[in-house]
């Protein structure tokens, strides 16, 4: 039985249409599709027009975590993924150019900030508090809906170091560990959440444009719209204070990088055809690094702001102590960039094993590194589901 989601609607903003969507743990009103669908054409406001229904802006909000996030719709349709070869500034990992068919999705419309995932990290003295305590036991039979928590930070100073305030993005976080903060997620309020695919990422951050960014070719205006290494004060700045881009997503350039779903390749573009649909272009991880970051950083100039500029991950572990060095976090300073935003596809893969496919551990050495931990009592699995918010509303009353 899924948890119960009541749903409240936001009067005194109609002009967004945002339906609220708090957890508490009882069993549910909804199917899997229904959350942010409407049957009836909004009179005003944001609105993506689908067979199913009207997609429009949502929330969900945990209350007793005291996190809210807010989803925006976002049309399907084609674009030309990558940049001209007339494009300043362009690396040739962006070309050539492709045309892409991107699925109906809502996406985050901010980046990840540490009020939404600092619960997740809260996860790992829960799970070890089950685990001693023999409750909710990982099994053969519920493994699906398993997943690790990050271990707690061994140089909390690095991590904070440009502070940790609730609306600030969350940063330093591994691949891995963004995709099993998805699947925790997902498990708890359960609708599918993962990490947006790169074609997905450049779709929505383009909204509907074909410029090197999403507000036209130069970046004259781009202190509008963006933190960056003129005017970041050399940090990150709180989540949404520049301008959002014209399907109002906030931050996707700029503020901090973000992790998207594929491995980075540098001639990933000249693979597969110049048609193509979004599935296809994903290029699944099959190593620890390096993946592909997107939108650029407070750190970065405006160049590597660009709608379809191409950054990677790196081992960004030198300064980790531990062996094995750490599945959940990094610990050196370029990861002080680096965030994510979450996606969730209108046409969600119905069942968990094609779900899993997006939050799995997918390499050997991943494997190796989680296992290993997990051997040495330096890791823990929960299970993350329905009934985990009431499990944690019970747990701090023990």
């Amino acid at each position: 039985m899924k948890n119960l989601l009541t749903v409240v609607a936001f009067h005194c903003f109609p002009q967004l249409a945002i339906t609220l969507i708090v957890v508490s743990g009882m069993g549910t009103l909804f199917a899997d599709d229904s959350i942010g669908l409407v049957q009836e054409q909004p009179q005003e406001g944001r609105f993506v027009k689908t067979d199913r229904g009207y997609m429009i802006p949502y929330k969900v909000a945990l209350p007793y975590a005291d996190v809210e996030f807010e989803m925006i719709p976002v049309a399907g349709g084609t674009f030309l993924m990558g940049s001209p070869a007339s494009e300043d500034n362009r690396d040739d990992s962006e070309g050539p150019q492709r045309e892409v068919t991107i699925e109906p999705f809502w996406i985050g419309k901010h980046e990840v900030s540490w009020r939404n995932y600092k619960p997740y990290m809260r996860m790992y003295d829960l799970f070890k508090d089950f685990e001693t305590e023999e409750i909710r036991k990982v099994t053969d039979d519920n493994r699906l809906d398993s997943v690790t928590a990050p271990t707690p930070l061994y140089e909390p100073s690095f991590t904070f170091v440009n502070g940790d305030e609730p609306n600030l993005p969350a940063v330093t976080m591994s691949h891995f560990a963004a995709r099993q903060y998805t699947k925790w997620l997902s498990g708890m309020v359960d609708y599918f959440y993962r990490l947006p695919t790169e074609a997905e990422w450049e779709y929505a951050c383009r909204a509907g444009t074909k410029s090197a960014y999403s507000f036209g070719d130069n970046s004259d205006k781009i202190d509008e719209y963006a933190w960056y290494s003129d005017n970041s004060d050399d940090t990150y700045h709180p989540i949404g204070e520049k301008k959002p881009n014209a399907w109002g997503i906030h931050d996707m350039h700029g503020n901090v990088a973000e992790l998207v779903l594929d491995q980075y390749q540098a001639d990933a573009y000249q693979k597969g055809g110049k048609s193509l649909n979004g599935d296809a272009t994903v290029v699944w991880s099959t190593k620890m690094f390096p993946h592909v970051v997107r939108g650029g950083s407070w750190y970065d100039d405006d160049d590597q702001l660009r709608s379809a500029a191409r950054l990677q991950t790196e081992n960004w572990r030198e300064e980790d102590p531990n062996l094995p060095k750490s599945p959940w976090w990094f610990t050196d300073e370029p990861a002080l960039n680096i965030g994510f935003r979450l996606v969730r596809p209108l046409n969600a893969p119905k069942n968990k094993e094609a779900r899993n496919k997006y939050w799995k551990i997918d390499n050997e050495t991943l494997q190796w590194n989680v296992s290993d931990r997990m051997e040495e009592g330096r890791g823990v699995y929960g299970l993350s589901n329905p009934d985990l918010p009431a499990a944690i509303e019970k747990n701090k009353k023990r």
